[in-house]
């Protein structure tokens, strides 16, 4: 890139103005559009709509005047039609470069969102163009029209006369309506790399004879976030502030950026549970001009880091520094993924509130604190797993054996840990009965496989084992909404009635792990099934009914009571089943809400229920029995 095509005045031009991409050659990080408009231009295959989309100052209204100034390109003589190859000034480069072309008209969208100004575009675009091959529109922030404007475009989008090109340009891609976007060939501009933006700047120092430190630009890139522009007005405001050799300390200074060295050694006194080391390090950094929200921001982009290179080392971004990589590579060998993902969590939570707190030093304090002492806490469920199987638990994980004092007196050991640890570093927290205990710093003991808790062998020992957990709803799940197939050890291949809601193999699983210790595999098939426990109780109780009333009997007992039925049946010597289904007499009073079996309380201590009617071996009816 460079400024020739700058109308040169006594006024001072800024760099992202002044070293402005002039052709395709000049952009960078773009080759995928480029690429496409190359192949489609020597093919012939030109769109009548181009739509340029990205965040800002990644180059959309700068590629928009590229793309118009390759559209009418032409050389006298030399070249007549459309190219992407502009090695030297066209007929209309300069003017179109400058916006001051009358073929090629820029609106901004935000100024002109109504139906009117598209009006006055439709109503233009039926004459042709004054000097140039193609009367090009070039609409920035094109999310700002309204929905009639929108409509008012489309006919002529999608049909407009051979001698009208539309470009758009939009940071808002998903507030355009389809109805426009299926019109045009779209174009994603992608963020610069740091590494990119790097050469850029260094680059154009050299031709502006500025000298500049490599950590100074290392900033820069960071601060613009992908944005070209962004990181040429960061280094012209950094080239104003030094007067002279840009320097590291002046571009952190102007940024309220820390200094990376002593953020990776927050990072390490957080880590390590050194609270009062972290506070006076973060006081230290806060009296030198940096912020405390951009601190924390620096520890959870330094987090990413170390996650990053704990995981996939080949993913760490190229603008690293060689201290970054090499203490980021220390500690993702001693931390463990959990710690970091926590810190992560806490971190990103910390950084709003201390935006938005009245004194950020305090908040981002209190931040500090909360992940230095929960950097080595249990997780919920290690905490869980170990108050369920009685014992204790300690800050790592670790679990140590059940005893100690009880009752609801609570004490943690404030114990700095020696060196980092992830996980042995802070004073073991343990839970005893209804309260909790310190316990004093030790090793992390290795637990030792144990027997699961728990043996089932068959599914009506899992439906049991859910009453005894009081998992009620989960019981109730088991009778009637599942159908067993299969039942091992470890695994249970079922089948799921249509009610049946979705998740409750995923839950059964984790109830299953909790209760036994163990994994537990849950397979659904669609094959034929068992029925369910509900449907085969039932089935038995209607057969019992049938037996009872085939027998002689009770058809002569049914036959002198008109109007009776057999509700019930129970054998002797067994214990009461409670029904599943309602029971009502059937005769001349109609069954009600109201009337319950006798096995609707089985768990009402001050219900007893009435005796079942025994009939004797020798009992015969008699004759002279009226029953009215």
């Amino acid at each position: 890139m460079d400024g020739s095509l700058e109308k040169t005045t006594g006024a001072y031009r800024v760099l992202a103005r002044k070293y402005r991409p002039q052709s395709f050659a000049d952009l960078i990080g773009q080759e995928p559009m480029v690429r496409t408009l190359t192949n489609a231009f020597r093919t012939g295959r030109i769109a009548q709509a181009y739509m340029l989309t990205g965040v800002r100052g990644v180059g959309k209204t700068t590629t928009a005047r590229i793309l118009a100034r390759a559209l009418n390109y032409s050389i006298p003589g030399k070249v007549d039609q459309p190219t992407i190859d502009m090695t030297e000034l066209g007929e209309h480069c300069q003017a179109i470069m400058e916006g001051r072309h009358i073929d090629v008209i820029e609106m901004d969208a935000a100024s002109h969102t109504g139906i009117d100004d598209i009006r006055e575009i439709i109503e233009a675009s039926r004459y042709k163009p004054a000097t140039a091959r193609y009367k090009v529109y070039i609409i920035d922030e094109v999310h700002m029209l309204s929905k009639a404007a929108f409509n008012g475009l489309l006919k002529t989008l999608e049909e407009p006369p051979e001698h009208v090109k539309f470009i758009f340009a939009t940071t808002e891609i998903r507030k355009v309506p389809i109805t426009v976007l299926s019109r045009c060939q779209r174009f994603d501009l992608r963020r610069i790399e740091s590494g990119r933006l790097v050469d850029l700047m260094c680059g154009i120092a050299a031709k502006e004879s500025i000298e500049i430190e490599d950590a100074a630009l290392l900033m820069v890139a960071r601060a613009a976030e992908g944005s070209a522009r962004d990181s040429l007005s960061i280094l012209d405001q950094a080239i104003a502030h030094s007067s002279g050799k840009v320097e590291a300390e002046a571009v952190r200074s102007m940024l309220g950026l820390a200094d990376r060295a002593l953020v990776i050694d927050l990072f390490e006194e957080v880590m390590r549970g050194d609270v009062a080391g972290a506070l006076a390090r973060l006081k230290a950094l806060f009296d030198v001009g940096a912020d405390p929200a951009v601190v924390l921001e620096d520890l959870a982009a330094f987090t990413h880091v170390v996650t990053t290179l704990k995981l996939a080392p080949g993913a760490t971004d190229d603008a690293l520094t060689e201290e970054e990589r090499r203490r980021g590579a220390e500690f993702a060998g001693k931390l463990s993924v959990r710690v970091l993902a926590r810190a992560w969590q806490m971190l990103l939570k910390g950084i709003e509130e201390t935006r938005e707190a009245p004194r950020p030093l305090a908040a981002a304090d209190m931040v500090l604190v909360r992940i230095a002492h929960a950097a080595d806490l249990p997780t919920p469920d290690e905490a869980l797993r170990a108050l369920k199987e009685g014992g204790t638990i300690s800050a790592g994980g670790s679990r140590a054996p059940a005893g100690g004092p009880s009752g609801a007196a609570r004490a943690v050991a404030d114990t700095p840990a020696p060196a980092l640890s992830g996980g042995d570093g802070r004073a073991r927290l343990a839970a005893v009965g209804g309260g909790m205990r310190a316990a004093a710093p030790q090793p992390r003991p290795v637990p030792a496989p144990a027997a699961p808790a728990v043996q089932l062998k068959t599914y009506e020992d899992l439906v049991a084992l859910a009453g005894k957990e009081r998992e009620l709803k989960l019981k109730h799940a088991l009778e009637h909404l599942i159908r067993p197939i299969r039942f091992e050890d470890g695994k249970i291949e079922v089948a799921f009635t249509p009610e049946a809601p979705p998740g409750l193999a995923g839950e059964l699983s984790g109830k299953l792990e909790a209760w036994t210790g163990r994994r537990w595999m849950v397979a659904v098939a669609r094959e034929a099934a068992q029925p369910t426990i509900a449907e085969t109780k039932k089935a038995a109780r209607q057969q019992l009914l049938a037996d009872a009333a085939d027998d002689p009997l009770v058809a002569a007992v049914m036959a002198r009571f008109p109007g009776a039925s057999v509700v019930d049946v129970r054998l002797r010597g067994a214990e009461p089943e409670v029904s599943t289904e309602p029971t009502a007499a059937s005769g001349n009073a109609a069954a009600s809400d109201d009337v319950e079996s006798a096995g609707d309380f089985p768990d009402d201590p001050g219900y007893d229920a009435p005796p079942p009617i025994e009939l004797d071996d020798n009992f015969e009816p008699d004759d002279g029995y009226d029953p009215t």
